[in-house]
């Protein structure tokens, strides 16, 4: 190689190393959130619609196909609470408090026992829908179930499909609820703004 190919050389590979270093360089601090046209991304905002889904959750403990399922249980020295114990779920969700009705979802998600005081549970869910216009769509519940009040209120703070950018609230009410065998029918009312 002679010199003068060997000098024209140099100046092209410094513009190319300045021109990989300035591609590099982290984006400015203002580039971390962007303004969204909804509609570019198939997400049509129009008015807001209030809805109302009346369901009975079915939580099967016992059997042979538990849709319940305990993955830890509290030290024998727990409270009377229970403390501690988590069950991991995948409960249907039906359109009557009878088992054999009509399927419209399932509960899928855990509750834990968070209350050393009473039996209060925390409830982390998503109702996954299978009936009708929602079939695919859900919302997500995560909130204090103090199981042992009549009525008991949780946050909706989030949906998907139909139901993006659901909001509300679910009213839990037990039906039955069997000493022996833990199985609990819950009647569920949850009224969810969304668009």
């Amino acid at each position: 190689m002679t010199s003068t190919s060997m000098a024209t050389l140099i100046p092209i590979s410094s513009l190319l190393l300045l021109v990989l270093l300035s591609s590099a360089a982290p984006a400015p601090a203002s580039a971390f959130a962007t303004a969204l046209d909804p509609s570019l991304m198939g997400v049509h905002l129009g008015k807001e619609k209030l809805s109302h889904f009346r369901f009975y959750w079915h939580d099967v403990l016992s059997g042979p196909n538990p849709s319940s399922v305990r993955v830890t249980t509290p030290p024998s020295n727990a409270s009377a609470t229970g403390f501690g114990l988590v069950n991991v779920i995948d409960n249907p969700l039906t359109l009557l408090p009878d088992p054999a009705s009509e399927l419209v979802g399932r509960a899928q998600g855990l509750y834990s026992s968070a209350s050393q005081e009473e039996v209060a549970l925390l409830m982390i869910m998503n109702f996954a829908f299978v009936s009708g216009k929602y079939n695919g769509s859900g919302i997500t519940v995560m909130g204090r179930n103090p199981v042992f009040h009549k009525v008991r209120e949780m946050p909706v703070i989030s949906g998907c499909g139909v139901l993006r950018f659901a909001r509300g609230y679910a009213q839990a009410s037990t039906h039955t609820f069997d000493l022996k065998t833990g199985n609990a029918v819950v009647e569920y009312n949850v009224y969810v703004l969304h668009y």
